[in-house]
Parts: structure tokens; C-alpha cells; sequence
């Protein structure tokens, strides 16, 4: 007998099967999107889903936020100096640049081959990274081998220390193992996916809360207030 049901999604599942790969395969994003409407949901609330064109698959609105706000409140509160912003591979060059108009960092951007599901070789870096200290980012980190094999290619032109940072810590395929034997120096992820406690002992990797802004976010939706407008409050 709800008025009204928003689903609260911190981290969207099958988010990147947006599309067909190859024939045959399914678009399991839009098919879970119809799940949740269908299961009664009248409007969704979410973040970072990978690809913005992901709202379209819900016939509810969406409102949709951002781990930038966290990430760069924190990155900011570090005051990183001689930075560089370096996107990981072709895909992430807006994000990066964003992030580098937030923090005042160079932007630099890393061409990559992937070879296997969890194997990439980065080939070339345009952009100066020779005595920087290096921010990588990306909506997720799910086997690591691109922020790993990136890393390497960074470090090998000059770069000094290196850290990364990404809204969704998927942390597959003995990721958080290749990322604890990187040249990376600290990785940080928000909590939309909770780290497992063995997963915790890893060093290098800080997670951060989007509590805050989530409650904000729901508090706003249910006294039908602007949402968008929470972007300059993070």
C-alpha cells in the first residue's frame, strides 16, 4: 500500500552488458531494468551506471549520481601536487577530464590492447607524465588489468607515485592481488559494493562512504526536491 517505491541502487548489476558484443547475446541491463519496474519500483535511484544511455532502459525515472563527488572531495583534500590525470584506456577520456578540471591536474591518456578478459597491454601514452604524480580513474575496477598494466606503462616513462580511484570496487579475478603487486600507491573505491573482510587487508586500497550523499539524495526525492542541484554540495 506504498505511495510510492524507489529503488535504491548504489551499484547497478549486469551494467555493462548495455549491448551486443557479438551475436547472440543477450542485453541483460535492459532485461534487469525491466525486472525492477515490473517488480513495482515508480522511480530508481542510482550510481554511476557505467554508461549514462543506461537510464533509457527504465521506463521509471532515474535520478543518477556520481562517485566524482566523493572521490574528488577526497583527492582534493590530499593536495596532490605536479598532478596528471590519466585516463586508462580511450573509453574514459571525458571522466578523466573532468576530473582534471575538478583537482587543476595535466591530462594524459594511455592507448591499451586487450588480449585476454583479464589480460591488457598498454602500447602508449599521450600526454607528459615524466615526474608526475598520477591519478587514474574509471567508473569500476573489475579485474584490474587495465589500471595494472597502465600503471606499468606510466611508471616506466618517469611518473611518481601513482594512485587510483573508481566509484565501483568489483575487484574479480584476483584483482585486489594484482593491485597490491603493482607500482600503484593507493587505490580508492567507494563502498557501493561492500569489500569482503579478507578483502580488507589489503593495504593499498582505501574505501570511501557515499552514505552521505545517498541519504541527502533520498531525502530530496521524497520531499520532491532538486536532486541535481546536490552535485554542488559534494
Amino acid at each position: 500500500s506504498a505511495k510510492r517505491v524507489t529503488a535504491v541502487i548504489p551499484y547497478f548489476g549486469y551494467a555493462r552488458q548495455d549491448r551486443k558484443a557479438e551475436g547472440r547475446v543477450p542485453i541483460t541491463a535492459k532485461l534487469v531494468a525491466n525486472l525492477i519496474t515490473t517488480a513495482g519500483a515508480d522511480r530508481v535511484l542510482a550510481i554511476d551506471l557505467h554508461a549514462q544511455q543506461l537510464q533509457g532502459f527504465f521506463d521509471i525515472p532515474v535520478d543518477h549520481l556520481t562517485g566524482e563527488l566523493v572521490l574528488n572531495k577526497y583527492f582534493r583534500s590530499k593536495k596532490i601536487g605536479d598532478l596528471a590525470v590519466v585516463s586508462p584506456d580511450v573509453g574514459n577520456i571525458k571522466l578523466a577530464a573532468r576530473y582534471a578540471a575538478h583537482l587543476g591536474g595535466e591530462l594524459a591518456i594511455v592507448h591499451k590492447k586487450r588480449i585476454s578478459g583479464s589480460k591488457v597491454e598498454a602500447q602508449e601514452i599521450i600526454g607528459e607524465v615524466k615526474g608526475k604524480n598520477i591519478l587514474m580513474c574509471d567508473d569500476m575496477i573489475t579485474t584490474a588489468g587495465t589500471v595494472c598494466s597502465a600503471a606499468e606503462l606510466v611508471k616506466k616513462r618517469g611518473a611518481e607515485k601513482i594512485y587510483v580511484g573508481a566509484t565501483h570496487g568489483v575487484f574479480a579475478s584476483k584483482a585486489l592481488e594484482r593491485l597490491s603487486q603493482a607500482l600503484i600507491d593507493e587505490v580508492v573505491v567507494t563502498d557501493t559494493i561492500p569489500l569482503r573482510d579478507e578483502d580488507k587487508m589489503h593495504g593499498n586500497v582505501t574505501v570511501l562512504s557515499v552514505s552521505a550523499m545517498l541519504a541527502e539524495a533520498i531525502k530530496r526525492i521524497h520531499r520532491d526536491e532538486s536532486v541535481s542541484s546536490l552535485f554542488n554540495h559534494f
